[in-house]
């Protein structure tokens, strides 16, 4: 579930603290960049590109503006890859370095273009340093990455294909208006599913099949579409 990013800043002013809104879904509507990060700059996500690497976010931190940005980690030896994270709107990269200021291993690639902000890093220490409202709002971003973590390693550990892969549907599903759709996983191909599940892309699409066979999802290309939603929440208990 995603961190609400509804904070209101006031030029040449203190952040006032305020708590972080939060809609049913937890997923962001409005990012307001903050006055008190005057440097930064803009920097255009190109799809397929790999937009930065553990050298640079010694050195910034970034917060996902638009567009759609994995971040994994490939064997070399067997060319298998695991999603660690999807990054999209109102996502801050890297939480890791900013706390112990180490290199972090990963892959950062584009799925889908957009923009993010970049902000030297001594910067965001010294916000969270001075600032109350940003500190508290920073380790609630940081314990629902810390939770995201834990889900996957559970997951991995304890659950089959089928099982993560319903987990995975249950997660991204998004209730508006009284009707159910999935979002950020929606236009994904089967490939990328299968890093975020730590599968093979066979292995997913016999049990997206399942899925769609038992009435629950419909599959069209680069499209998944919720047919029973109730019915998925009732397996997301079953699984768990």
């Amino acid at each position: 579930m995603k961190t609400m990013f509804f904070e209101n800043f006031k030029k040449g002013k203190k952040m006032q603290d305020q708590s972080l809104e939060r809609s049913q879904s937890g997923v962001e509507s409005i990012l307001v960049v903050p006055e008190l990060l005057p440097r930064k700059r803009t920097l255009v996500l190109e799809a397929g590109t790999t937009p930065f690497d553990s050298d640079l976010t010694q050195e910034f931190f970034y917060i996902i503006l638009s567009g759609k940005v994995k971040i994994s980690q490939i064997n070399l030896s067997n060319a298998r890859e695991q999603t660690i994270k999807l990054l999209s709107r109102g996502d801050m990269f890297d939480v890791l370095t900013l706390l112990d200021n180490q290199e972090h291993d990963y892959i950062a690639t584009v799925l889908e273009a957009g923009e993010a902000l970049e902000v030297p890093m001594e910067d965001v220490r010294t916000l969270m340093h001075n600032s109350d409202s940003f500190n508290s709002f920073m380790l609630s971003y940081i314990a629902n990455e810390m939770r995201s973590l834990e889900e996957l390693t559970l997951d991995l550990s304890l659950h089959d294909v089928y099982e993560r892969l319903v987990h995975l549907l249950a997660r991204n599903t998004v209730n508006e208006g009284g009707k159910s759709h999935l979002e950020l996983i929606d236009n994904l191909s089967h490939e990328e599913l299968a890093t975020l599940v730590g599968s093979v892309r066979k292995v997913v699409n016999r049990n997206l099949q399942r899925l769609k066979d038992e009435g629950l999802i419909e599959i069209s290309r680069k499209k998944i579409e919720l047919k029973n939603p109730q019915t998925l929440l009732e397996k997301l208990d079953s699984a768990t």
